[in-house]
């Protein structure tokens, strides 16, 4: 039996070996696999589009169209929309705290534009918001959502969750300035971007980023808010005869589960939940260790310690149904330096995070690919789900293509509902973890 698995595993590598191998999409096939009729049917396939990503990542709404990742997905998740103090939404917030400019005002030239036209600046609609309306003028059938809070600005969420006038007036206010459009100063110029809402609250009655207001109420207040949310969505999706979807993002964590909400109780409103499925190492630890393989490794240090399947298995204990889960799936590393002990690299002391190029001890998947052969090895545990790159001092943990169809290998195998991207600006050019999960997740 070990060794029938071994063979199943190694095939699996094989498999997603001959998808990165390829020869890359040109231009003129590109374009035509981001036209093509796309297949939808089964999986939810979610990716995050980051508002900041079109900076320093240089990754344009247009690249989710010409990479033929938009064809592979259902859903892109806008990353993020803010909750003010008095719990409200809203998208003018001062430097850190908002960016009109990315979201709606900035003019983006041609050579970003979905459809090469390029905006004229103080139109009605530019920027993200307005690059997003192209994309699905091109993709029908792609949803696009908004997702409030995330880390950073999750902080008033307990305030907006609060009493049930607070829930009322939070919903109404998403619910006008995303699905009906009305930006400041432009009554109605983003109606049609967005089709629902994703809750990112990291997290109810439990520590996320520093100075988050917390309550031990926040567990039952969630359960209330998801239900005033399906209210209205619903409410509003009789005028526009549409559903309108709403989803969470869950933590991988069992003690944040329970502290923070009311297990089967919350999917009664969810068209379905993401589930964390990385983060659960990284340069913060003393030693190197995996940041999202599916199952727990041999020889881990920590006991017990967190996995996909830990999470996932965590959601079904506590009454989720298995059919509204989707597995999130990274594009980026986690990685230390310093590394000693020898070996591979894996289980070793180690000094602190690795440089890289945005954020010590996080890296994109596009930039990780291009360091295997260069001084670093590829290594893999087949049985556990995960790799790592070492090169005797420097490991990065990290899912490349033959890990990602492992695990939508997995989420069939499990009947859960998909797969989730956090972000989608990780991906090389070729959008080839997108890809593999659109083979993975093919419903034949």
């Amino acid at each position: 039996m070990r060794q029938l698995r071994h063979r199943r595993l190694t095939a699996v590598v094989a498999l997603a070996t001959l998808l990165v191998t390829a020869a890359p999409p040109t231009a003129a096939s590109a374009g035509a696999g981001a036209g093509a009729k796309p297949e939808r049917a089964g999986f939810h396939r979610v990716g995050y589009f980051t508002q900041w990503g079109i900076y320093g990542r240089a990754f344009p709404v247009k690249k989710l169209d010409t990479s033929g990742a938009a064809s592979r997905l259902t859903h892109v998740n806008y990353a993020f929309g803010n909750v003010s103090e008095n719990g409200r939404c809203y998208v003018d917030g001062g430097p850190g705290e908002g960016d009109a400019w990315a979201d709606y005002q900035r003019p983006v030239p041609a050579e970003e534009s979905v459809d090469g036209v390029a905006d004229a600046p103080g139109q009605a609609l530019n920027g993200n918001f307005g690059q997003l309306a192209k994309l699905k003028a091109k993709h029908p059938e792609l949803k696009v959502l908004i997702s409030l809070g995330g880390w950073s600005w999750s902080t008033y969420f307990s305030n907006a969750a609060r009493t049930d006038a607070s829930r009322k007036a939070f919903v109404a206010s998403c619910i006008d300035i995303y699905l009906k459009g009305n930006l400041p100063g432009s009554p109605g110029a983003a109606a049609g971007v967005f089709d629902g809402v994703d809750l990112d609250w990291e997290w109810p009655n439990w520590e996320g980023e520093p100075g988050n207001v917390i309550r031990p109420e926040d567990r039952e207040n969630f359960t209330k808010l998801l239900a005033e949310f399906r209210r209205q969505l619903d409410g509003y999706g009789r005028t526009t005869r549409k559903h309108h979807p709403l989803t969470a993002f869950l933590p991988a964590n069992p003690a944040t589960m329970d502290a923070g909400y009311e297990g089967r109780k919350i999917f009664k409103y969810l068209d379905f939940a993401t589930v964390q499925g990385y983060d659960f190492h990284g340069g913060w630890d003393a030693v190197t260790n995996q940041q999202s393989a599916l199952r727990v490794p041999r020889g881990a240090p920590d006991n017990p310690d967190f996995s996909a399947e830990v999470a996932i298995d965590g959601w079904i204990a506590r009454g989720a149904p298995r059919n509204k889960l989707v597995l999130g799936i990274p594009y980026y590393g986690r990685g230390w330096t310093g590394v000693t002990g020898g070996g591979n690299g894996l289980f070793q002391p180690a000094t602190g995070p690795a440089p890289a190029t945005f954020e010590a001890g996080y890296e994109d998947y596009k930039q990780l690919k291009t360091l295997a052969g260069k001084g670093y090895t590829v290594h893999r545990d087949l049985r556990s789900g995960h790799a790592w790159l070492f090169d005797g001092t420097t490991f990065w943990t990290y899912d490349d293509p033959a890990v990602v169809l492992q695990k939508t290998l997995y989420i069939r195998q499990a009947g859960l509902a998909g797969a989730m991207m956090w972000s989608l600006d990780g991906d090389d050019d070729n959008a080839t973890l997108t890809k593999t999960i659109g083979l993975g997740l093919t419903t034949w």
